[in-house]
């Protein structure tokens, strides 16, 4: 006999739900949990994730962590989300490269000192 608890089914889990509350949840958003003085009434599966999100952490490390399904923590951390428990970032973007007349002036700039 295992110490392990019985396997819930992903849609056990959800309720039935396939999508998170609010905007989706990439796989390289950065989550973090908030501070929280008591956090009850959580289902083990959400405080797991909770824990996994005490220093930042992406959504698929997150997955990784807690050992559920990527579609699965999504949901889940929609609901944390609504409950304000976590704060949720889009990964940081590459910054658009400047037009070249602009790289030319600083050239000519850097080369006038």
């Amino acid at each position: 006999m295992t110490d392990e608890p019985p396997l819930l089914r992903p849609y056990t889990l959800t309720r039935g739900r396939t999508r998170p509350t609010g905007p989706d949840f990439d796989l390289v958003t950065i989550v973090r949990a908030l501070p929280a003085s008591h956090v009850t009434g959580l289902p083990p599966e959400q405080l797991r994730i909770l824990r996994a999100c005490q220093s930042p952490a992406s959504v698929a490390d997150i997955a990784s962590d807690v050992g559920l399904s990527l579609n699965v923590v999504r949901v889940l951390l929609g609901d944390l989300r609504e409950l304000r428990l976590i704060a949720a970032r889009p990964p940081a973007t590459v910054a658009q490269l400047p037009e070249e007349r602009i790289l030319r002036e600083v050239i000519q700039g850097l080369h006038a000192l």
